[in-house]
């Protein structure tokens, strides 16, 4: 492996933890950190999430993605029941469970190798390799980020105020 591989190895990782436990990880915590047990739970409609299953889900998602499949460990992973719930946990407890879930994954990514990210995986009845079941995990992370400001800013009826500083910029959300 060339030392440009090495390096785009690093940065590629670098990168994906960072998305995972950087901004977006303090946004949602910022986000949801001062609902309710009401407003974590609520649906607009039957066919919707709440705050509260996301959160499950991505906790889920990141554990059975990341976690098991890089640590070889058991699936333990009941997606179904991610969207099934309808009340339980608070805000508090949501983000303590994916916040130690990420920790994890955080360690995970952190020392992966070109070969792991190389390597064949089957993952949730996919096949596929070390490099998309990361960004997978991304991309899917910034999916259900977006999900859950949206429904913040729906119950609280407010700015959130993330990007507040390109405003001195000329430019807005």
């Amino acid at each position: 492996m060339s030392t440009n591989d090495n390096q785009l190895v690093r940065l590629f990782l670098e990168s994906s933890r960072t998305e995972l436990l950087g901004p977006t990880w303090s946004r949602l915590r910022e986000c949801v950190t001062p609902l309710t047990v009401e407003q974590v739970w609520w649906r607009p409609n039957d066919a919707s999430n709440s705050i509260g299953n996301l959160l499950l889900h991505l906790n889920g998602n990141v554990r059975q993605w990341l976690i098991a499949s890089f640590n070889r460990s058991e699936d333990l992973r009941d997606r179904p029941a991610e969207f099934a719930a309808e009340s339980g946990l608070s805000a508090a407890d949501l983000l303590d469970r994916l916040g130690a879930t990420l920790e994890e994954a955080g360690q995970v990514i952190g020392r992966l190798t070109e070969d792991e990210l190389l390597a064949p995986r089957e993952i949730q009845g996919y096949r596929t390799r070390g490099l998309d079941a990361v960004y997978h995990v991304v991309v899917h992370f910034g999916l259900h980020f977006g999900q859950i400001v949206y429904i913040t800013k729906t119950l609280l009826a407010k700015d959130l105020g993330f990007h507040k500083e390109l405003n001195k910029t000329g430019r807005s959300d």
